[in-house]
């Protein structure tokens, strides 16, 4: 009885230990989230004036006759996945969208260790992989990484038109993927400005439209990496929030049984007693 009692109360000092660390990862993940938004607001007010300034100096260069790319179709999936785990199913949710939108000359980008392992999974194989951001002060250098492998790509015509997959935070959006083209770049949705004047521009109005072209689309790429990041611990908390419940439950169970197995072994100690005592009278 005092062997199974000693046990018992090892386990509960175990499970309160767990109990600690599963509050310290919901805490953390609550304050990434927080983090994560915040950011979100500065990247898409910077995206507002790049696609001010794209609106300025459209009507300055002629738009091309078709910008559908002739030829085979390769399509390139940016897929931002996640990083860590104790995050249930967020990987799964990624990847299910990513098959849908597979075709038969599909290169996979995966952002995230832990999806690289579901790719295995799932026998994709993958171009190119990189970590996912840690916090949100990574995201330039991961937008970085990003801009590199698919702009060179491009270029060299490995690609013809390239999406983002990544999953939105928030109750309303909760388990929701965002799936969004990148390249071609869609002009269309930069209206004409109100105004007629014309601005000064120190480069050819075709390279600086170039330029901005390509800062707006790091600008979403970060925007995607941040919403994701958010995402994905929006996730971890609420698989935190389960296990809390879980281990509050089970912690009780354990507390109950203890104090069961030391009610009977008092029990049993007075009945040693009043034995002890019988035979010595």
């Amino acid at each position: 009885m005092t062997g199974r009692l000693a046990d018992l109360n090892a386990r509960i000092d175990t499970v309160h230990k767990l109990e600690s660390v599963i509050k310290a990862m919901r805490g953390i993940a609550a304050s990434r989230v927080q983090e994560a938004q915040a950011s979100v607001t500065s990247v898409r007010t910077y995206a507002a004036t790049i696609g001010h300034a794209i609106a300025e100096v459209l009507p300055l260069v002629p738009a091309p006759d078709d910008p559908r790319p002739n030829g085979p179709d390769h399509h390139g999936i940016i897929a931002f996945a996640a990083e860590q785990g104790f995050a249930g199913t967020f990987s799964d949710r990624v990847f299910e969208s990513v098959i849908a939108e597979t075709g038969p000359d599909t290169s996979l980008f995966v952002v995230g260790e832990r999806g690289l392992t579901e790719a295995a999974e799932r026998h994709l194989p993958v171009t190119w992989s990189t970590p996912m951001i840690a916090q949100p002060s990574q995201a330039l250098g991961l937008v970085n990484r990003i801009g590199d492998a698919i702009f060179d790509r491009l270029a060299a015509g490995q690609l013809t038109r390239v999406s983002v997959i990544h999953a939105l935070p928030g109750v309303a959006h909760h388990g929701e993927m965002a799936v969004k083209r990148l390249m071609p770049f869609d002009t269309s949705r930069f209206p004409q400005p109100q105004s007629q004047n014309i601005p000064d521009l120190t480069l050819p109005a075709a390279d600086l439209l170039r330029d901005l072209i390509e800062e707006y689309v790091f600008a979403e790429l970060a925007e995607a990496a941040l919403l994701s990041f958010a995402a994905e611990n929006e996730a971890r908390m609420r698989a935190m929030i389960a296990a809390q419940d879980n281990t509050a439950n089970t912690l009780a169970g354990m507390v109950a049984t203890s104090r069961q197995l030391r009610q009977e072994e008092i029990t049993e100690e007075i009945i040693e007693l009043a034995m002890s005592s019988l035979a010595q009278t």
